[in-house]
């Protein structure tokens, strides 16, 4: 299925790794060039030196508000346009509730929540201002369907991050701006690495997902390009759980 991605100019933070890196794979192999945005300098040269010019790589640290919003005038800048925002970065420090300092929380609200809420804001300034259309994709998770112990601050993050998505769905919809959510569950990637590194540890996870296996993170990229691509035109407001089917039976 041609997805008509060519031309097509995408925002894709927390790039360097894990989910993120595979969105900017499938964005660019479906013809599409992506602003890739993370802390990781050197990962990032190395995704850009391997993709070639449809990758432009740009430091950033999404706890500076300046520097998030600046993404999308980079990215016009750089490719002359901009049609998707994919918010995947995020922070995910596991602690009891009752021992996690103010800060940490604040920090996770910050980088999950704060940023994904200002560069969707800007992105949408811009499209407003200009007439054009654009997609927002937030990259939420299972743990904002259901909290998780020890992961408070995240779940409540991605739990606001949903609602958010409602919202401005509902908001920015007679602009035609689109705004959908993705809610992964565990996927091999470096923040399952602990579990995947114990046998015994990852036998228990896997019994908890149905089709008994972890999410590679390739799986995540086909689902992104769609909600991107104009195949997606009457889809807005929705959040796609992809988790094995762990979800569905809690």
């Amino acid at each position: 299925m041609d997805l008509k991605l060519h031309g097509h100019v995408s925002v894709v933070t927390g790039a360097s790794r894990g989910l993120g890196e595979a969105v900017v794979r499938a964005l660019v192999a479906e013809g599409a060039r992506v602003l890739a945005a993370a802390r990781s300098v050197d990962a990032l040269g190395a995704l850009a030196d391997e993709l070639g010019d449809a990758v432009a790589p740009l430091p950033c640290d999404l706890r500076d508000r300046h520097a998030t919003t600046r993404l999308v005038d980079e990215a016009v800048g750089r490719f002359g346009t901009l049609d998707s925002v994919v918010n995947n970065a995020g922070i995910a420090p596991a602690s009891s509730f009752v021992d996690q300092p103010d800060e940490v929380f604040d920090e996770v609200l910050a980088v999950n929540l704060g940023a994904p809420a200002a560069l969707a804001r800007r992105a949408a300034s811009h499209w407003i201002d200009t007439g054009r259309a654009g997609s927002v994709i937030n990259i939420a998770s299972t743990s904002g369907l259901k909290g998780k112990p020890l992961l408070a601050a995240y779940s409540a993050s991605k739990g606001g991050m949903l609602r958010l998505t409602e919202s401005l769905a509902g908001e920015w919809a007679r602009h035609g701006i689109r705004v959908n959510a993705i809610a992964p569950g565990a996927f091999e990637t470096d923040a399952q690495a602990a579990v995947l590194g114990d046998p015994e540890t990852l036998a228990a996870r896997l019994r908890k997902i149905p089709v008994r296996r972890m999410g590679r993170p390739d799986e995540i990229g086909p689902l992104v390009c769609y909600l991107a691509s104009e195949a997606s035109a009457f889809v807005t407001g929705a959040c796609f759980v992809i988790d094995g089917g762990e979800v569905s039976k809690l």
